[in-house]
């Protein structure tokens, strides 16, 4: 995914109340941007760091700008919307990047379905008249990394869980179904559940991949003009 429009770049202050963030432009202007971003952000929020932002072009916005990037406390580039993951693994299908998820005619996105009345990120269908073969594709936005392992989720998230719940179900119900980890830096050697921050959402994740749930993370390259899914890593579930 490239980006149109030149990214300005400057120094965090704080983040606060989840989506907010002020940050201190190259020129010394301070900015309150959007930060688009529900998670903790562990390693990715430290005053001081380097950030990047866009600017919409919306000054009808209360906060026109929206950060993007920042460099991590490991000096590594992470693209922090959480928005662009689905995007993400929607072009690297089609650019034949995930080759588990390849031989699929048409890609719906946020789809309703399930009991829980949740939304499918990416429902992939290998013929549109009918529901067979279809392959429903929950994806996650993961910037936690420590010691070069990708940790999800990086906050407590019932709504996960949920998600976990309803991929079972689909599995039940004869269909294919993956959670897919959309890991936005390129220091990742392999993905694990973060069992000491939500372990109901771990032991979900255990019993979905029992289950039939596939389980699987990409990924990124990182930089100010582009991200882009690049490499497969293993996603490790304890038994």
């Amino acid at each position: 995914m490239k980006f149109s429009e030149p990214f300005i770049e400057g120094t965090l202050i704080k983040r606060y109340k989840r989506f907010l963030a002020d940050i201190e432009l190259t020129d010394g202007k301070i900015i309150t941007a959007h930060t688009p971003n529900t998670g903790a952000m562990t390693g990715c929020s430290t005053p001081g760091a380097r950030v990047w932002v866009r600017d919409t072009g919306r000054p009808d916005r209360k906060y026109p700008y929206s950060w993007e990037i920042v460099e991590s406390n490991h000096d590594v580039l992470v693209g922090i919307h959480t928005g662009l993951s689905n995007k993400l693994v929607q072009e690297a299908i089609l650019n034949g990047v995930i080759k588990e998820l390849q031989n699929y005619h048409n890609i719906l996105t946020e789809v309703p379905y399930g009991d829980e009345k949740s939304r499918i990120d990416l429902l992939l269908k290998k013929d549109d008249a009918n529901d067979t073969g279809q392959c429903y594709v929950e994806v996650k936005n993961v910037t936690l990394v420590e010691n070069n392992i990708a940790y999800f989720p990086d906050a407590i998230s019932i709504r996960g869980t949920r998600h976990l719940r309803e991929l079972m179900e689909m599995v039940n119900q004869g269909h294919r179904a993956v959670i897919f980890y959309c890991v936005q830096r390129s220091d990742a050697a392999e993905a694990r559940p973060a069992v000491s921050i939500d372990p109901a959402y771990s032991e979900t994740l255990r019993k979905a991949v029992q289950t039939g749930v596939e389980a699987m993370a990409y990924r990124a390259r990182v930089s100010i003009e582009e991200i882009k899914l690049v490499e497969s890593i293993p996603v490790l579930i304890a038994d």
